[in-house]
């Protein structure tokens, strides 16, 4: 750059010279800079040994700020194509000069430098930024490498050991079949694409739609109409991380721990509207709100229960630990902690609600995130349960997946509800006409020899199946011994329960015309291939005396949940006699507690008569020091002697009745 562009920038005069001829002096172009454009002659301008270089000399360090200031501006506000940049600074303010004043040359460096704020330093940064910027995105690089890069990274990531955080497994993974998506847990999403938005949000103006709480949630939408929020004392802390997975539980304070000895009292009291007084002081306490949730759906107000699942959910949503995430389907939740529990409930009622509202793209990705919790143990048997809402989203391709990659490992085969479910996602994948011809013939084969080997493992859902349907069985298969009523009746009692089970809930899936006809064809196939004699018959009738023995706690726990009348009906009597909350029903007996309840002493144990007499004419009666604590003694044979005598005060007060009137006692 010349002296006279920077005395013009600076505003000095002809004559202010620097103090010596290399004092403070700065190089404005780099090596690359000065190479392309050569050599310029100079007076006085060189260092000594530097040959390509072009100095400034400047008394101030900080007058280049301005300078700079001026570069930035001229390049934002008068932006330039490459075809208008100048290869070289002498050619650049030749073009320049046809715009502005033309100066005489001076000591043959300078060519029509003077024009109005523009100078031959600005235009050989400018020069150089965009260098910068074109060897940053050159013709031959796209978006397409940024992404390969990400891909090396997070494969990086990966295949490191040790502690993680947690997100999306790679698609090589067997665990990202449970990996869940962000925007399919919004019902909303699937409601639009049903209905379209505006019969969704109705005519809320767009204030009225945007959220009044801070806190950003992903499984519920926040209401006004709930109760201000505050920590309930309820917190989320990492155990462990191994093996690519982290390890969470929560924790209860000893606020919220008191909270909870209140609410158990509350449920043994056998009262709903305790409850409701409980969460006057506690309006986020999660147990509470799902016992309360039950009691409203009880009464057929599923919208009030609805809406209390949603508020539990909430509650723990904003207890989340920073790592915890749900959606990548690498972090676990134990069930034996009961205070876990309580999330695995809210979200498998809030799946509940989800498919009754007719959203079942959305259940299904909650019925993912709750697999994912625990996919080993699975304490709530969500495998029962994802076949028949991946057919109902009619998402057949994830239901084929994860039979194909979990078979192996898991024998998904063996369970009445996917060796049905299969064979039928692959029928409806053949009858789609947007794909080529070979793959909905390749599709339909696969199905014909699913449904084939599942009614040679499980004849018995056959006749129940068409009963249900309300389809006439042919004389042929309804009087054939395979088929027969003694099919059913053979079948043990594990598998009976499966099976009812999963009538219960899918066989309506089945009533298609089309579908009968499909499976009609395959059923003669099966009955050629018994009265053929093929061992495959005689193998799978061995393998259901054996596997079939005892459901296990898990399955129990899926249908008292699932509330389906044929498979609760079913049930084993050492479990229909138990006494099952709702808000913990059939707990693991392995149960790992975090904190223990504190024990009472019974008024029955410290000889209270009076308080006894009239626990026998109100069973709700409980004194002021017994209200936080438990209403029923421990020990089934405490104080005998007065539980008799009890008995016989209720006894005696039964023969009498009071008599208004008169205001006397009058045997009956």
């Amino acid at each position: 750059m010349s002296r006279r562009a920077l005395r013009r920038l600076r505003g000095e005069q002809r004559g202010q010279e620097p103090l010596g001829p290399d004092a403070l002096r700065f190089d404005l172009l780099e090596d690359d800079d000065a190479d392309d454009e050569g050599p310029k002659p100079g007076l006085g301008g060189r260092r000594p040994g530097a040959a390509g270089k072009e100095g400034v000399r400047v008394n101030n360090r900080f007058e280049l700020i301005n300078m700079e200031d001026l570069e930035d501006g001229l390049v934002v506000n008068g932006e330039r194509s490459d075809a208008t940049l100048p290869d070289s600074v002498s050619s650049g303010n030749k073009g320049r000069a046809q715009r502005g004043n033309p100066e005489t040359k001076q000591d043959g460096d300078v060519a029509n430098a003077g024009f109005p704020e523009q100078s031959n330093a600005s235009g050989k940064l400018r020069k150089k930024k965009k260098k910068q910027k074109n060897k940053k995105s050159c013709p031959g690089e796209s978006s397409e490498n940024g992404l390969e890069d990400i891909d090396r990274i997070l494969e990086r990531i990966e295949d490191s050991s040790g502690f993680s955080h947690p997100g999306p497994p790679p698609l090589s993974s067997r665990k990202h079949i449970l990996y869940v998506e962000h925007r399919h847990l919004n019902p909303d999403t699937e409601l639009k694409r049903y209905f379209g938005a505006r019969a969704v949000l109705g005519e809320q103006r767009p204030r009225q739609r945007q959220r009044v709480y801070p806190k950003c949630a992903w499984l519920t939408t926040p209401k006004s109409t709930w109760p201000r929020y505050s920590k309930p004392g309820l917190s989320m802390r990492l155990l462990e991380s191994k093996k690519g997975l982290s390890f969470f539980a929560f924790e209860h304070s000893e606020e919220y721990q008191q909270a909870q000895h209140k609410f158990l009292v509350a449920v043994e009291s056998m009262e709903p509207n305790n409850i409701v007084v409980l969460l006057q002081t506690n309006p986020y306490h999660v147990d509470s709100l799902l016992q309360l949730s039950d009691a409203c759906r009880f009464q057929e107000d599923q919208e009030m229960a609805r809406d209390l699942i949603e508020r539990a959910l909430y509650s723990m949503e904003c207890a989340f630990h920073p790592l915890f995430s749900l959606t990548s389907g690498t972090c676990r939740l134990d069930y034996r902690r009961p205070e876990n529990r309580s999330f695995y409930l809210a979200l498998y009622k809030q799946m509940s609600f989800l498919e009754k509202r007719g959203c079942p793209r959305t259940a299904l990705e909650y019925c993912k995130l709750i697999l994912s919790l625990e996919p080993d143990e699975d304490p709530l048997c969500m495998l029962l349960l994802i076949d028949h809402l991946a057919l109902r989203a009619r998402n057949y391709e994830y239901l084929i997946r994860l039979f194909q990659e979990w078979e192996a490992h898991r024998n998904l085969s063996q369970l009445p509800n996917f060796a049905f479910s299969v064979p039928l996602a692959y029928f409806l994948l053949s009858q789609q006409t947007d794909l080529p011809e070979h793959e909905l013939t390749s599709a339909r084969q696969q199905a014909s020899l699913l449904i084939q080997q599942a009614l040679t493992m499980f004849p018995g859902v056959l006749m129940p199946l068409l009963e249900c349907c309300s389809v006439r069985p042919d004389a042929t298969v309804s009087n054939h011994h395979f088929f027969g009523p003694d099919a059913e009746i053979s079948q043990p009692p594990a598998l009976s329960q499966l099976v009812s089970l999963y009538l219960g809930r899918s066989h309506f899936l089945w009533k298609e015309p089309a579908t009968m006809s499909w499976l009609e064809e395959n059923v003669r196939e099966v009955l050629q291939a018994v009265d053929a004699g093929d061992p495959a018959v005689e193998a799978c009738e061995n393998r259901r005396k054996v596997l079939y023995q005892r459901a296990p706690r898990n399955i129990h726990r899926h249908v008292i949940l699932s509330e389906i009348k044929e498979a609760v009906a079913a049930l084993p009597s050492d479990v229909t006699t138990q006494s099952v909350m709702g808000f913990d029903p059939l707990p693991p007996l392995d149960t790992i507690y975090s904190y223990v309840r504190p024990e009472r002493l019974s008024p029955v144990s410290h000889g209270n008569t009076i308080a006894l007499f009239f626990r026998s004419l109100l069973p709700n009666y409980t004194t002021e020091g017994e209200r936080l604590e438990e209403g029923v003694a421990r020990g089934p044979n405490r104080n005998q002697g007065l539980n008799r005598l009890m008995l016989a005060v209720r006894d005696m007060m039964a023969n009498f009745h009071f008599n208004d009137l008169e205001g006397e006692l009058c045997s009956t």
